[in-house]
């Protein structure tokens, strides 16, 4: 086959290649499918919307395709709908998505307010250990005062993995 080619005139090699790119523009529509497919199963891995918009995009230049308008229109339309998709659909199906996420504390955050129990008593501008829920956490007092090992306290904030203390009465 690659042989044959060269051996070609350069007439048929034209006409070859015009034959090819018109087969090719001609089912254009198949490869902006495939990126749309492509793009999809890419989103299952992120989950963040961002590769979704492409597929979006793709998928409005698989209609402009089949509509038969020109190659570089098709990719204007597959531009043009992903920022759309991204400046405007994302934003609004990441609200609707992660509604009521915002008031939910997580990993550390969420031991202010709790109630522990000092296990290591906590020194006068020192540290010292309280157990809350099983773990066990490097802690100092508020105003920096003595908590005897066997109080039970509350977490008034947290410094990385440090807890700040107050005894409950």
């Amino acid at each position: 086959m690659f042989r044959l080619y060269f051996m070609l005139s350069l007439q048929k090699k034209i006409k070859l290649v015009k034959t090819m790119v018109d087969y090719f523009m001609q089912h254009l529509w198949q490869l902006w499918a495939l990126l749309s497919l492509i793009c999809l199963i890419l989103e299952l891995t992120n989950g963040d919307l961002y590769i979704l918009c492409f597929s979006v995009g793709a998928l409005f230049a698989v209609f402009a395709a089949l509509l038969g308008v020109s190659g570089w229109i098709q990719t204007l339309v597959f531009a043009i709908f992903s920022l759309l998709c991204l400046f405007f659909v994302r934003p609004i199906a990441l609200r609707w998505l992660h509604k009521g996420e915002d008031g939910r504390l997580s990993n550390a955050d969420a031991l202010v307010g709790r109630i522990g129990k000092v296990s290591e008593t906590i020194a006068t501008d020192g540290y010292g250990r309280v157990a809350i829920d099983g773990d066990d956490w490097k802690a100092t007092s508020v105003g920096g005062f003595e908590i005897k090992q066997g109080e039970r306290v509350r977490v008034v904030s947290i410094d990385s993995i440090i807890i700040t203390v107050e005894p409950v009465e």
